[in-house]
């Protein structure tokens, strides 16, 4: 066999075997490793993924004082699972069915790494929604869209028949927006995925400044993915 030819310019090193195949030890950066990550599988390095939204501030709105208070099973179930079970909501959040349903869907997120949080959505005291704010980047959803760190999601129903249909869930979206993209310094942009066939979702969304990214088929439907971005929060 025929020695192995010096490539130009470069000598081989001292008793490095001839008729070895030449080698080269590449090192990637790690930003670049980092984005080569599936955006999902990517660490975080700040404690806390949500960047301690229990501590959040109410938000005053046109409809009153607002707040988001994160879900006590032992105090709330029984309210949400009510929530559940009515066919407008299992509609699209297929969680109808007794209390021990909603509750592992709603301990599956207090037993995990903190990436998303159930919440109350506590209006002048009282509590008439429920919310999911989760991190996008770091959700099976990531697989579907060009995602970035710290994308931040919302998952929203309104609770009383009483508090529909009348543009409270337009308010309670672009309060709850805001509260992200102010507590939140590092995120960029709210998202949501609503079911496409929820008319009056995907309206709320665009009436609180979303805008209609995409249509992205997932699992469990076709979603449209609405985007809030923080250059344009005062704007829209």
């Amino acid at each position: 066999m025929p020695p192995t030819e010096a490539q130009p310019g470069i000598a081989n090193p001292p008793g490095a075997d001839p008729d070895a195949d030449d080698t080269l030890d590449l090192h990637l950066p790690e930003e670049l490793l980092a984005l080569l990550t599936p955006a999902e599988q990517r660490p975080d390095t700040d404690g806390d993924l949500l960047d301690d939204l229990p501590s959040w501030q109410p938000a005053t709105t046109p409809a009153g004082r607002f707040q988001l208070v994160p879900v006590r099973l032992d105090r709330d179930l029984p309210l949400v699972t009510r929530w559940m079970n009515d066919p407008a909501v299992a509609a699209f959040w297929e969680l109808q069915g007794p209390e021990s349903v909603t509750a592992d869907h709603i301990r599956a997120q207090l037993d995990g790494d903190g990436r998303s949080v159930p919440c109350l959505g506590v209006l002048d005291s009282t509590p008439m929604s429920y919310f999911e704010i989760y991190r996008a980047d770091l959700d099976p959803l990531a697989r579907h869209y060009p995602a970035r760190p710290h994308d931040t999601g919302i998952h929203l129903l309104i609770g009383g028949v009483a508090d529909r249909g009348r543009g409270l869930g337009t308010t309670l979206l672009r309060a709850v927006a805001d509260l992200v993209l102010d507590h939140r310094p590092r995120c960029t942009r709210v998202l949501a995925e609503p079911d496409l066939r929820n008319t009056p979702s995907v309206s709320a969304f665009l009436a609180a400044g979303f805008r209609l990214s995409a249509e992205v088929d997932l699992p469990d439907k076709r979603a449209a993915l609405m985007v809030r971005d923080r250059a344009l929060r005062h704007v829209l």
